[in-house]
């Protein structure tokens, strides 16, 4: 379930791509042209890596989840806030100060990693995770 969560929030960031990925099918003279062109090829290899990415995401913040013996949402709130400043707060930090980014593409990118992390620990909270993998 938090395999799902994650890749939902990963896919409202990358929406944009498949979007245009979409339309760009919609142009092609035939499926066959489309699933041929590096549009189809980066599209998948953006949803390839974003499942991935999501399960292994979900795997980690559940066995930090067990193994701190979180049972509150305020205790996941602040875990999920750990992960987040230690994972995704320095590139945000590089992106506002040293690429000098606009703020609402910082902000977009930021509000996702939020979701990704403290959504995520929050949400696998509610769901609930096996506390003892040997049950």
């Amino acid at each position: 379930m938090g395999t799902i969560f994650n890749h939902a929030a990963s896919l409202a960031v990358l929406a944009p791509v498949f979007g245009d990925t979409y339309n760009r099918a919609q142009a092609a003279n035939s499926k066959e042209e489309f699933f041929k062109s590096k549009e189809a090829a980066s599209a998948a290899a953006a949803w390839g890596t974003s499942i991935v990415g999501s399960a292994v995401q979900s795997y980690g913040v559940g066995a930090l989840i067990n193994a701190t013996g979180t049972l509150s949402y305020k205790g996941a709130a602040y875990l999920g806030s750990l992960i987040f400043m230690a994972s995704s707060a320095p590139g945000v930090i590089s992106q506002v100060f040293t690429e000098r980014r606009p703020m609402d593409t910082v902000a977009v990118g930021a509000l996702a990693r939020v979701f990704e992390t403290v959504g995520l620990s929050l949400f696998l909270t509610w769901w609930g995770t096996r506390n003892n993998p040997f049950d």
